[in-house]
């Protein structure tokens, strides 16, 4: 049995989806801090099993009959390393045959311009040293972000305003990553690997603009901004201000070349090409006129 933590979030559900149509509902365990959120799962035969990361006891509860388990990373990014800390002392108690990691693609994780990224490279240092067999899944930036970095639908009118330079990021649709996680943890037991799950090819902001401007039908046009400029236009863009300053940690690693790291792993565990950079933006944004 596979235990999924962090199910009812975007990138649990759909690991969850890819499981349940890959496997039996039987086989398919999920922590869930509210039971609530994880009925429709439930209904379907997944084991909902009550628990949290900071709860070791109820993570110690949660692990009974399972061999295998993916940590999805927690968001509280104070407490994270603790959490993810844990989650492994709970399943190498529990003796898992698999244990699984959604870290994230850094091309040199001791330097994040972003400091919450740190807490991925301290957690997979703490996996290694555990003896787990693990596999580590070094997630690209979400394509999924985008609509919240670049103001969402406003972008067709104000264009991109980014303070991201030349910088390339090789993204990927979260739930292309969930599928291809699924796909690894229900492979061949053994660890020890890590997969770089992210495009083939990196994208500039001009090369979103350009698929944007070719969605759209009108010129989209990409100005790198200063990290300053960006806060300012982005709480215009009625993105909140602790957002707005958060996300510049995200472009200062675009703008360093930390999120440029390109991959076929991926698509080797899709079985097929990712979505295109054109249609994932095709698919998260609505042109004005569209909706």
């Amino acid at each position: 049995m596979i235990l999924v933590t962090g199910a009812t979030g975007q990138l649990g559900t759909a690991v969850v989806r890819q499981l349940l149509a890959r496997t039996s509902a039987a086989q398919i365990a999920v922590l869930a801090r509210d039971p609530g959120r994880a009925a429709g799962l439930e209904q379907q035969g997944v084991s909902v099993r009550p628990g949290e990361y900071a709860d070791p006891g109820s993570l110690a509860r949660a692990m009974k009959g399972v061999d295998r388990v993916l940590l999805i990373a927690s968001s509280e990014f104070q407490q994270r390393v603790q959490q993810h800390q844990n989650v492994i002392d709970a399943a190498r108690a529990a003796g898992v045959e698999l244990f699984g990691f959604t870290s994230r693609s850094l091309r040199d994780m001791a330097a994040p311009g972003n400091p919450a990224m740190r807490d991925y490279a301290e957690t997979e240092a703490r996996i290694g040293a555990s003896g787990l067999p693990a596999v580590i899944f070094r997630n690209a930036l979400y394509l999924d972000t985008l609509p919240v970095s670049l103001g969402g639908p406003a972008v067709f009118s104000t264009g991109i305003r980014v303070p991201a330079g030349p910088g390339a990021v090789a993204y990927a649709l979260r739930r292309e990553l969930g599928e291809a996680t699924a796909n690894a943890m229900l492979g061949p037991p053994g660890g020890d690997r890590t997969y770089v799950l992210a495009a083939p090819r990196a994208s500039t902001f001009d090369d979103v603009a350009r698929a944007l401007s070719e969605i759209s039908g009108s010129p989209v046009a990409y100005t790198p901004v200063s990290d300053g400029d960006f806060v300012v236009h982005a709480i215009g863009q009625g993105i909140p201000e602790p957002m707005a300053r958060y996300l510049v940690g995200f472009f200062a690693d675009v703008r360093d070349h930390q999120l440029d790291e390109t991959s076929t792993d991926l698509q080797e565990l899709l079985g097929r090409a990712p979505a295109s950079l054109k249609d994932g933006l095709a698919e998260l944004f609505t042109p004005p006129g569209r909706g």
